[in-house]
């Protein structure tokens, strides 16, 4: 088996089930080899094409394609096209921008190549505001009227350290493995700065792919090819669309987005954060809760040496020497160690006739059960204790939901 076949999952949407689309075999780089001579341009080592394409949001990729093949660093990935209607088309999605943009804004430009789109822009600012550029390849022209950085733009670091009002992507998600997690982490990099951001994206269009049935579109430098479908449906991650539109004979698709958050993903986050605030706490607290019951004269067992009842183990730190008593109904677990920890499983059966102080119960779902299967084994502990709220609640006359 190929290792890409275990990798199908659509970079856009998730979908699981590509559809084959177009397989031509194994192929030299197209743009991204440079070879210096003839010789050299035919022995260029080759790397597998295998277009498939998402059923669910038509986004086509290269499932076979690996960054490691790709020369980022030697070769820039510069697009040459310095026709009357390309320089059009730039100069109607700098006007776009330049209506969007705030009087002194910070603009990055990631991907930015030789930097003329950024640089254009600081141009009509009139020097107004900072420009800056992000690319692994610095090309000669690159930092002439813009702060340049040689490296990849981290969204989850940088957005914070930089604080854009505009970030742009000009042909540069086409060469992303994962390019919905960059552009939900942009969304997140907004999430902290105190004012609005602007995402402006653009790409090749593959739409006439399907009307024409052209075929040179498709080369290994570019993972992704976008229909305006899957670009959208890619954009609509980021925040809410601003303005999308196709330019240069409808042969690109860009898109202006306001980053941000979809409110139940914010609203999650918020959740999750506030839950992970409260685990330190809890934590804390059923380890005082255990310290008390093992200073006790109280004989106390543990219901449950894997699973759950192991994890709850795990994360109170229950020394084995305190708590040596763990008991299971499942008789395959008896005579086996409980993971971690290295108490022996032992069967319910040992309880009876114990002067039986305290029971815990981990699998607080299971606690009724356990209750009446101790009830109908004559063993009658003194209290039964479930973790509840961050800590060790009476099961029996405490308040929960397990009853």
């Amino acid at each position: 088996m190929n290792t890409y076949s275990i990798r199908p999952s659509c970079p856009v949407c998730g979908y699981n089930v590509p559809t084959a689309f177009f397989n031509p075999g194994d192929h030299p780089l197209a743009t991204l080899g440079w070879p210096k001579t003839a010789i050299e341009a035919i022995n260029m080592p080759t790397q597998t094409l295998d277009f498939v394409q998402c059923p669910s949001c038509t986004h086509v990729w290269n499932r076979a394609f690996n960054a490691d093949c790709i020369p980022y660093q030697e070769n820039p990935n510069r697009m040459f096209n310095s026709g009357g209607i390309w320089s059009g088309h730039l100069a109607k999605t700098r006007d776009l921008l330049l209506a969007e943009m705030p009087d002194n804004p910070t603009v990055i430009d990631i991907g930015c190549g030789e930097g003329h789109f950024v640089r254009g822009l600081g141009e009509a600012l009139r020097d107004r505001g900072r420009m800056m550029g992000f690319d692994l390849n610095a090309a000669n022209e690159t930092g002439v009227g813009i702060e340049f950085h040689q490296r990849y733009f981290d969204p989850l670091v940088d957005m914070k350290t930089f604080n854009p009002h505009v970030i742009v992507m000009r042909h540069v998600i086409e060469h992303m493995e994962k390019p919905a997690r960059f552009i939900d982490q942009l969304a997140w990099g907004a999430k902290q700065q105190d004012h609005p951001s602007l995402l402006f994206v653009e790409v090749p269009c593959i739409d006439k792919v399907f009307t024409t049935a052209r075929l040179a579109d498709f080369f290994y430098e570019h993972v992704s090819h976008f229909t305006t479908r899957s670009f959208t449906q890619l954009m609509s991650r980021a925040g809410d669309i601003k303005h999308l539109g196709h330019g240069y004979g409808e042969e690109v698709v860009y898109a202006l987005v306001e980053l941000n958050l979809e409110p139940n993903i914010a609203e999650q986050e918020k959740t999750a954060t506030q839950f992970n605030q409260r685990t330190n706490a809890s934590i804390q607290k059923i380890k005082q809760q255990l310290e008390i019951l093992s200073d006790s004269a109280e004989t106390v067992a543990i219901w449950g040496g894997t699973g759950k009842a192991a994890a709850f183990m795990q994360y109170f730190c229950v020394d084995p020497e305190d708590f040596p008593l763990v008991v299971d109904s499942d008789e395959s677990k008896i005579g086996t160690f409980v993971p971690g920890q290295g108490q022996e499983i032992v069967s319910p059966q040992v309880l009876k006739g114990v002067d039986l102080g305290v029971v815990i119960i981990p699998s607080q779902w299971r606690a009724k059960d356990i209750v009446k299967e101790m009830a109908g084994l004559g063993i009658a502990p003194k209290r039964v204790l479930i973790e509840h709220q961050g800590t060790l609640v009476d099961f029996h006359k405490g308040n929960h939901p397990y009853t």
